[in-house]
């Protein structure tokens, strides 16, 4: 998280955006189909069983292609398993990240924040 997290602020969002991002991406002005892919990645991390063909559909409606709906699939998973592989062995995160980011962000995306 602190290495994305200060990726995205370097080269993405401000301070005042990323706060709203990590709170709420549904009402943090991204647009609707960053939006539904927000939410579709959640899914997928939270409920991949429950994948429908109407939340396939939604990024169809955007104009996704299967083999981009795929990478969005592969990608997030991707990052699940890194992150439990990091959580299961105890790795600590380098801090020089955390350095990057300010204390609301930091507070935000810490384990317990």
């Amino acid at each position: 998280m602190l290495a994305h997290g200060a990726l995205l602020r370097k080269n993405f969002f401000n301070a005042e955006e990323m706060v709203a991002l990590i709170r709420d991406f549904r009402h943090a002005g991204l647009s609707a189909e960053e939006v539904a892919l927000m939410a579709f990645a959640q899914k997928v991390i939270v409920q991949a069983n429950q994948v429908v063909t109407s939340d396939l559909d939604e990024l169809r409606s955007f104009g996704l292609s299967e083999e981009e709906i795929l990478d969005v699939i592969q990608a997030v998973a991707a990052r699940s398993f890194f992150s439990k592989v990091l959580d299961a062995t105890g790795a600590n995160p380098d801090m020089t990240y955390g350095e990057q980011l300010e204390p609301e962000i930091l507070e935000l995306i810490s384990p317990g924040g």
